[in-house]
């Protein structure tokens, strides 16, 4: 799993600034995540920005009282190079959406077109992608709004509800009370595979009326059976519970919240672990035991995606691309006629 955080994308800004032109007069943003890196621009390169539609209405953010030059206080109607920016591409439509509303406006002006993450370095909707990702991919401003999220496990405190203070974890009735009332943090959009907590089996019934209150969606729920926190502790169960049902299931990846637990789930399950905590990817030794065992029991569902149809497809399709270049392959694509 190739992860980006927000540091990541401002990290590769840093990077490809020398690739835009010097003289750009304002940075746009393609809503919502586009205005993220437009504003990271914005602020590094100290020009103005706006948002797509504020563009297209004439209006265009203000800039605050430092940092100060003639620059950041010009009209609309006096911008003349302008960067349109999104976060990511992948097949183009937010951008090509974006160049259809620009062209409709009767705007006139030098628009570049970048993104700051895309599947390789060029696209046929852009004319700079800063930095290729390739699928599988998850962002820090997306993750819990993913499809991959169904095939995640994903932990419950830190992560969906913020940790028990330590007045609140008494494994009694302020634990309860905590249970019950927890404060959510990130809210997921999209249906969970399994979420896996080291909260103890008897607080199911407490844990699964605080889920449905909050409308979150999953599949599984896998707690540790054991009969109090004193136990739980005395076996430093934590993290090692949530590697072996990591290990043993299809998930792709762990969502914890705590470094250190990311850290050991990620060694003795052998797959990566996402660190709400860090915002890093965890991954494992690739020469471990875990990893080598987890490599071949995917071995066999990789051969028959290879081997079925779709697979042949995409093998085809790496190909091409990587002997013509995403714009020689876009452009073969588009010679090549489809049977009606």
């Amino acid at each position: 799993m190739n992860y980006r955080s927000i540091s990541d994308m401002n990290d590769a800004i840093l990077r490809n600034l020398h690739r835009l032109p010097r003289d750009i007069d304002l940075v746009v943003g393609v809503p919502r995540s586009g205005i993220l890196a437009a504003t990271l621009v914005s602020l590094t390169a100290n020009i103005p920005m706006t948002d797509l539609d504020s563009f297209l209405a004439g209006r265009i953010y203000t800039s605050g009282i430092t940092k100060r030059w003639a620059g950041l206080d010009r009209q609309a109607s006096e911008m003349r190079k302008i960067l349109i920016i999104d976060d990511s591409i992948i097949g183009g439509t937010a951008m090509r959406n974006a160049r259809e509303k620009i062209a409709a406006s009767g705007i006139e002006g030098d628009f570049i077109f970048a993104a700051v993450f895309g599947l390789s370095l060029q696209h046929e909707e852009t004319d700079i992608v800063f930095e290729a990702v390739p699928h599988p991919r998850m962002f820090q401003w997306n993750f819990m709004h993913h499809v991959f999220l169904e095939q995640c496990c994903v932990d419950i405190d830190g992560v969906l509800c913020l940790d028990p203070a330590e007045d609140e974890n008494d494994d009694g009735p302020a634990y309860e009370k905590f249970l019950a009332e927890a404060r959510p943090l990130l809210g997921p959009t999209r249906k969970i595979g399994w979420l896996v907590t080291s909260r103890l089996e008897k607080y199911r019934k407490l844990t699964e009326a605080w889920l449905a209150g909050h409308n979150i969606r999953y599949d599984h729920l896998i707690m540790l059976d054991l009969p109090n926190k004193a136990e739980r502790q005395r076996l430093g169960a934590h993290g090692s519970f949530k590697a072996e049902f990591y290990r043993k299931s299809d998930a792709i990846l762990f969502i914890e919240s705590e470094h250190e637990q990311a850290q050991r789930i990620a060694k003795l399950s052998g797959k990566p672990v996402l660190c709400v905590e860090t915002n890093m990817m965890n991954l494992p030794d690739p020469i471990s035991l875990p990893a080598l065992q987890q490599a071949a029991r995917n071995l066999p569902a990789r051969l028959r995606q290879i081997n079925s149809s779709d697979g042949r497809k995409q093998a085809v399709k790496a190909t091409a691309r990587a002997l013509l270049g995403e714009r020689g392959y876009e452009a073969l694509k588009n010679r090549v006629k489809r049977p009606a």
